[in-house]
């Protein structure tokens, strides 16, 4: 329980994380959680303004005359000058969306927009596995694929805010994403990554290697984050990373398999976060 003193001279913001399947929105004193978040479900297939009221709806249930920020984590490209949002692959009608300027001007409070896995890796950076690190790459192994990209204590965006979008790197015929998220699971099964685990963790064999060669695709998505960022560790979280005992020995023998640097890659820390709620507390960091 924080003191009254404590909560009286620290600030009051607002953290949202915009998924396609939900939104979740958390209210923070001082960096610190207040209340547990609040989820409801995104209505994805609605139009633009369906989504944005959703959002207003739930930044509405937590924001007081206090409040001085407002932090939302979103699943695409973001002009973070701006706080535009381009072409959200799980939200069709969102092509081009004005968010900051829409939430400032509904509630007249300082709002900021990024990327959710780079509020990941601002999450793991200010809370979680990425605090002893000054250089990090956070992966979010999920529906699709995205890397949050630390360089010494900040957040690397790039010239146009598209650095990390690994996912789109050349692999195999088709890119990083196809073999290394949910993605690739349907391709090999009709079940989800969750029912996979489950067959895994009851012995199936067939579930075993499809995790096999997944870890095996995800070892050489870590050979190529070493030759374009070195950095001291990967943080890996999304859904997929729940399932990483099934996954993670084929990972690291695919990570020293052939690589030009095998010191290098020795040198590297993988880690599988244990952080609660990254997005959001990356939200709120974006302050």
């Amino acid at each position: 329980m924080m003191s009254e003193k404590y909560i009286q001279n620290n600030p009051i913001r607002v953290a949202v994380d915009l998924g396609g399947t939900y939104v979740r929105a958390q209210r923070f004193n001082g960096g610190l959680p207040e209340k547990a978040p609040i989820r409801i479900c995104c209505p994805s297939q609605g139009s633009e303004e369906e989504v944005v009221d959703a959002i207003i709806g739930l930044i509405a249930s937590c924001v007081t005359p206090k409040t001085e920020g407002i932090g939302i984590a979103v699943p695409s490209i973001v002009d973070t000058h701006e706080g535009i949002v381009y072409d959200v692959c799980n939200i069709p009608s969102w092509k081009e969306v004005h968010l900051k300027e829409i939430i400032e001007r509904r509630f007249g409070i300082e709002t900021r927009v990024d990327n959710d896995v780079n509020c990941f890796a601002l999450g793991e950076k200010y809370y979680g596995e990425g605090r002893e690190f000054h250089n990090f790459v956070g992966i979010n192994l999920g529906t699709g694929l995205g890397a949050g990209i630390i360089i010494n204590d900040k957040i690397y965006r790039g010239a146009n805010d598209t650095a990390g979008e690994l996912g789109g790197v050349p692999y195999l015929g088709s890119d990083y994403e196809h073999y290394t998220s949910s993605l690739f699971l349907k391709g090999q099964s009709a079940l989800s990554g969750l029912e996979l685990a489950q067959k895994a963790q009851q012995g199936d064999l067939e579930a075993m290697g499809i995790f096999h060669e997944f870890g095996h695709h995800v070892g050489k998505l870590l050979q190529t984050t070493i030759l374009t960022y070195d950095p001291e560790a990967v943080i890996i979280g999304g859904g997929l990373a729940d399932a990483a005992q099934w996954f993670k020995s084929a990972m690291t023998e695919s990570l020293n398999e052939g690589f030009y640097y095998p010191k290098v890659a020795s040198r590297l820390k993988v880690i599988f976060t244990h952080l609660k709620d990254a997005n959001l507390k990356g939200a709120v960091s974006l302050f």
